[in-house]
């Protein structure tokens, strides 16, 4: 786990490299001050001098005290410095890594993961990362250099004395092994209650209109304040164990000060100890208890972000279960598709599939209806053909090619999608449109527009196709949404166009001028549309009807009214509807 982290520093590692070494020079620095003061008070003071030669001697040792003061702080700066880049440039790659992941996964793996949760990996988890990652990279080089050195004069000023602080070692490290596997798996159950407070952020900041169209305000609040508090417990419960290793280090560091205070100032009275290596042993102990801290620090900081690197690394560990050949064909020779003996679950598990046996030849440039219940899997029927999901069984062809021997590029390149849930992004109307093609003339993008009967509202705006829609397109009506999804997707030129009940926002009335246009200009293109209006599909080449994950019945409109039941129904129930 933390190899695979390790290797996200990239091209920082200079840096990460460069921190801890100017961290040794600024504990070797400071290591060498107190034997340099312990020789100003036992030679330059208390020694056998002249007043003369000991005024000259202590001004030496305090400016050699004075620069090598300056220099610890001046390598103590570098470090730092090194150290955050280091860190942030580390972060960047982890995010990056991440979200470069992420773009890969197919819908079955971003199914595993709640947006929420994605969130929350990429920002708290990837923070805590790092702030672990800053704090190894200094402390944990400067703690253990400090604690060896300082000890190691420590013990040779007085042995006796420098066992006091031997004994207090492994009662902290008792402590801290049992601190940390307390915490481990409460800070785990912490953070997915942070994942459950943002899915519920998440969920109301996208429903706020509904939410106050139904006047619920109350409601959320207590749904929030709900979330909030079982966030706030299992942060208690995770962090009390925590806060228990302060108390306990600062108990240990001043029962060893006494210790010292006392076995020390009987060392002096007896004459087994001068003054100034008492001075300077007490300063060495306070080096060497500041680095326990430090490592327990540490200790903790690992704690704390074990269950983010675990969560972090489990994105990179996603396997993506869409892959492509590296020899793939990169060209779909036409629209045609073939579905030969094809199941589909989404779990895997083909005794409860959502598609079953299905078999279908829909020939290139043809129109497709395809009607159902809701939960039928009209919208799965079709995400198999892009490879959004794959086949749990049989094989499905697109320009008489298996879909898996095309490269991703190339396939999806081919099938242009307007999904159920249309979705537009911040910026201008123009800019959403160039997702489709973003070599895309003026020309082409208002022959797009107007063949998905969008270019009369674009330009009844004042700034026309330069509009800008706002976060996801709030400044549109749905009807307006969906026909921009459209013209989208026609910007393709795509050898197959797909529609998830994409016009189902729009009047009878314009959802017939979009059909007449896709027959005039799409003639050579094969168009699948889903829908629950008949009149969608009414005048399709062929219509599917599916029922529960099979094919109940395919045929034309007239044909289908006379001999399939579900259809009729269907049919003479919008026609009463409609009279």
């Amino acid at each position: 786990m933390i190899k695979k982290l390790l290797s996200c520093v990239g091209a920082y590692k200079k840096y990460a490299i460069l921190a801890p070494i100017f961290v040794a020079l600024e504990v070797f620095l400071e290591i060498l001050i107190p034997l340099t003061m312990s020789d100003i008070i036992d030679i330059g003071i208390n020694g056998p001098m002249e007043d003369s030669a000991r005024l000259a001697y202590v001004t030496k040792m305090g400016i050699i005290m004075v620069a090598m003061a300056l220099l610890s702080l001046l390598c103590g700066a570098l470090s730092g410095k090194f150290a955050s880049v280091a860190a942030v440039g580390f972060a960047k790659n982890v995010r990056k890594r991440m979200f470069d992941k992420i773009q890969d996964f197919s819908f079955s793996n971003i199914d595993k993961f709640s947006t929420a949760s994605l969130v929350t990996r990429l920002t708290t988890d990837v923070t805590n990362t790092q702030n672990a990652f800053m704090m190894c990279d200094r402390i944990l080089v400067r703690a253990p250099v400090m604690l060896i050195t300082a000890t190691a004069i420590a013990f040779f000023i007085n042995a006796k004395l420098a066992l006091v602080f031997i004994v207090a070692i492994p009662v902290l490290a008792i402590a801290f092994i049992v601190i940390s596997t307390k915490a481990f798996p409460r800070f785990q159950k912490f953070l997915k209650q942070f994942d459950k407070l943002n899915a519920r952020i998440q969920e109301m900041l996208i429903n706020i209109r509904v939410i106050k169209a139904f006047v619920r305000e109350d409601y959320e609040n207590e749904k929030f304040n709900e979330v909030a508090d079982n966030l706030r417990e299992s942060q208690f419960r995770a962090e009390k164990i925590i806060i228990c290793s302060m108390p306990l280090m600062q108990l240990v560091t001043y029962g060893c000060m006494l210790s010292i205070y006392w076995f020390g100032g009987n060392f002096i009275v007896n004459g087994e100890m001068l003054s100034g290596d008492l001075v300077s042993f007490i300063t060495y102990i306070m080096m060497i208890l500041t680095s326990l801290m430090m490592v327990c620090m540490i200790f903790i900081s690992l704690v704390l972000s074990r269950a983010s690197f675990a969560r972090v690394v489990e994105v990179f560990d996603e396997e993506i279960d869409i892959t492509e050949k590296a020899d793939g064909l990169t060209e779909v020779k036409d629209g045609s598709i073939s579905f030969r003996n094809v199941n589909f679950s989404y779990s895997g598990d083909l005794e409860n599939p959502n598609l079953e046996n299905i078999n279908l030849e829909i020939k290139s440039g043809e129109t497709i209806g395809i009607i159902g219940g809701t939960g039928s899997a009209k919208s799965t029927l079709v995400q198999l053909i892009p490879r959004l999901y794959d086949v749990t069984e049989g094989e499905i062809l697109v320009g008489g090619e298996n879909v898996k021997d095309y490269t991703l590029d190339a396939l999806r390149n081919e099938v242009a999608m307007v999904l159920q849930k249309n979705v537009l992004f911040s910026g201008t109307i123009r800019e959403n449109l160039l997702w489709g093609d973003i070599n895309a003339t003026q020309e082409e993008i208002e022959e797009a527009c107007r063949a998905a009967q969008a270019h009369d509202f674009i330009v009844s705006f004042p700034d026309g196709y330069e509009t800008d829609l706002g976060q996801g397109g709030v400044n549109v009506s749905g009807g307006q949404k969906q026909r921009l999804c459209i013209a989208r997707a026609l910007l393709k030129k795509p050898k197959i166009v797909i529609l998830d009940d994409s016009t189902s926002a729009v009047d009878t009335a314009t959802d017939s001028k979009i059909r007449a246009a896709f027959r005039e200009k799409l003639s050579d293109t094969t168009t699948i549309i889903i829908a629950q209006r008949i009149s969608s599909v009414c005048d399709a080449d062929r219509i599917i009807v599916l029922d529960d994950g099979k094919i109940n019945a395919v045929g034309t409109h007239d044909e289908l009214v006379e001999t399939n039941e579900i259809y009729r129904e269907v049919f003479e129930s919008q026609q009463k509807g409609a009279e």
